[in-house]
């Protein structure tokens, strides 16, 4: 597995394969890495001839009052990981590699981005798009992998690729679970032993929603509530929202279309965030979205 930190380095690595048409992966990452983002190496590895992986803890998608200078780093474990899971090349650029002096252009990613996560963490997505984007203009990536567990950002991921065109599939990878049932994040080692019980409640919200969505409820009132009781366990929900799967807007009346159930809520002082897709069959809606889609959909 080959390291480089500057973008000129990683050109020079990546421009041999380019000219040889070697289908590139792409996985973008913040460290601290779990086995979710292991799931993406791996999908990568067996996708793709070769597989980048950057690590870079973006300060642009962090508010003043949030955790960047805290953010959980660990670059030898990180390491390990991605070379176990097949990673080629590990990207590790520094703040200023990515923002030099000057810095003005950004990426707006428009009403996708003001729901949900969007309307408490202003200019969170401003900072996600723009990050991505000049990653992928960096990599020029055939695939990019993301997990569902920022299912937001996956919204906003692609529709950025789409209304700019860029030549790569967005690839979304089903979120993987700590035995128990809680949503890998990096952020879980913030939780104390008692909060990191009382996490579960979540994913048991979102899975007993499901379930009686796989039983047959349309009623997204009833969705929501079953969800909610179930995570009184959380010291404070900010939002749990049933929203359309492409416009994020949220759902009225009997759902008949693919929508996520998203949360976003905070145990102890740590913000979690998870969902899950509930799709209609065929039957009962005309059309299902992908969780894998390509730039082409």
């Amino acid at each position: 597995m080959r390291l480089v930190r500057s973008v000129a380095d990683l050109r020079a690595l990546l421009k041999p394969l380019w000219n040889e048409g070697k289908r590139i992966g792409f996985v973008p990452t913040m460290g601290y890495l779990h086995e979710g983002h292991a799931a993406l190496v791996r999908q990568s590895a067996s996708r793709c001839d070769v597989t980048v992986v950057s690590i870079f803890v973006n300060p642009t998608q962090f508010a003043p009052n949030e955790d960047f200078a805290k953010y959980p780093r660990d670059l030898e474990r990180d390491q390990a990981l991605c070379l176990e899971a097949g990673a080629d090349v590990l990207f590790l650029p520094e703040v200023a590699e990515m923002y030099p002096t000057g810095f003005q252009t950004h990426v707006e990613p428009g009403r996708l981005a003001e729901p949900l996560c969007g309307a408490f963490r202003p200019g969170h997505f401003r900072g996600v798009a723009t990050v991505v984007a000049k990653l992928l203009a960096m990599v020029q990536p055939d695939l990019a992998f993301f997990g569902q567990k920022d299912f937001q950002q996956t919204v906003v991921v692609r529709r950025m690729v789409r209304d700019l065109n860029l030549p790569v599939d967005v690839v979304v990878i089903p979120t993987i679970r700590e035995e128990d049932g809680l949503a890998m994040s990096s952020r879980n080692s913030y939780l104390s032993d008692d909060e990191r019980e009382r996490a579960r409640c979540l994913s048991q919200g979102l899975f007993a929603a499901e379930e009686a969505f796989r039983h047959g409820e349309r009623d997204p009132e009833q969705i929501t509530t079953l969800a909610r009781q179930a995570m009184a366990g959380a010291d404070r929900l900010q939002y749990l929202e049933l929203v359309d799967a492409q416009t994020l807007e949220p759902i009225q009346g009997p759902l008949d279309r693919t929508a996520a159930l998203c949360v976003a809520a905070y145990v102890g002082a740590t913000r979690l965030i998870d969902n899950v897709v509930l799709a209609p069959t065929v039957g009962e809606a005309g059309l299902n979205v992908s969780l894998s889609p390509t730039h082409g959909d």
